[in-house]
């Protein structure tokens, strides 16, 4: 069962902190924000050759597939746009470095650590 909601404050605030830990291209600031037994979807993760499911489980496996990913994307780049809260959630809606708009759905556990996300990718 879930604690209590989170601050909507706080929510935000993560969702600041997760577009300025990755324009850091620091990996390991951003897998701070993420709990041990984290889940990530994405349809990009069976493109780069990672599970064909699309979801991610645990931090070593995050590691890699961002490791990848950011060494194949030097000049990442996110433009924060806006963020949208729920009691345990924040969705971050923010565009890269080439154009597109990406919202990304963090939802957090009792000690405010990210334990599942998808980034949800617009289709044309």
């Amino acid at each position: 069962m879930a604690g209590l909601p989170h601050d909507a404050a706080d929510l935000t605030a993560l969702g600041r902190e997760w577009i300025s830990a990755w324009n850091s291209h620091d990996l390991e600031r951003v897998l701070a924000m993420y709990a041990e037994d984290s889940e990530m979807t994405s349809d990009r993760i069976p493109a780069l050759g990672f599970e064909a499911s699309g979801t991610l489980r645990g931090k070593d496996s995050l590691r890699a597939y961002w490791g990848l990913a950011l060494q194949r994307l030097p000049g990442l780049r996110f433009e924060l746009i806006d963020t949208f809260v729920s009691p345990d959630s924040v969705i971050v809606l923010y565009q890269n470095d080439r154009g597109a708009r990406i919202c990304e759905y963090l939802r957090v556990n009792d000690e405010g650590k990210i334990r599942q996300g998808s980034a949800n990718h617009l289709v044309h």
